[in-house]
């Protein structure tokens, strides 16, 4: 009976190299989660950041929950990101090594009703890597348009 939400990130591949991807349960008030299964979310500019050993996603975009009394949460705050000691660990090394950045890529629900985020290590893309990305793009497109029309 539960209607399954899912958020996607769009601008997230066209500007950054994937390299690992991970699935994290957030921290969420009552009418933040009502939102969000009401699919009033965007994470779109958003990114993750560490506090301590605490991974936080910042930036992301919740809308205030209509039938929310005085109890009603802030549209953009910072919610802390649910994952094993190891995965914070490694992706901590990760991002103060190498320069690398850490990036939502979807907000779902899943069967349970809980909200989850995947999230991704990333490496920014320079212009002409995302210039290949719309080349290649077009060119799929023109081989599915003469393959449909065969």
């Amino acid at each position: 009976m539960l209607k399954t939400v899912n958020i996607l990130n769009k601008r997230a591949k066209f500007d950054y190299e994937i390299l690992e991807k991970y699935t994290a349960g957030i921290v969420l008030t009552g009418t933040e989660i009502k939102s969000i299964r009401l699919g009033k979310a965007g994470i779109a500019e958003s990114f993750c950041e560490f506090h301590g050993t605490e991974l936080f996603v910042i930036n992301s975009h919740i809308e205030e929950y209509l039938y929310g009394t005085h109890y009603n949460h802030k549209a953009k705050s910072e919610r802390k990101l649910l994952l094993n000691k190891r995965e914070l660990k490694g992706l901590l090394k990760s991002v103060q090594n190498k320069g690398l950045t850490i990036i939502p890529l979807r907000l779902f629900t899943n069967e349970k009703g809980l909200a989850k985020l995947d999230i991704a290590l990333c490496r920014g893309k320079k212009t002409y890597d995302k210039r290949e990305s719309l080349k290649e793009q077009d060119t799929k497109r023109d081989l599915d348009r003469i393959k449909k029309s065969f």
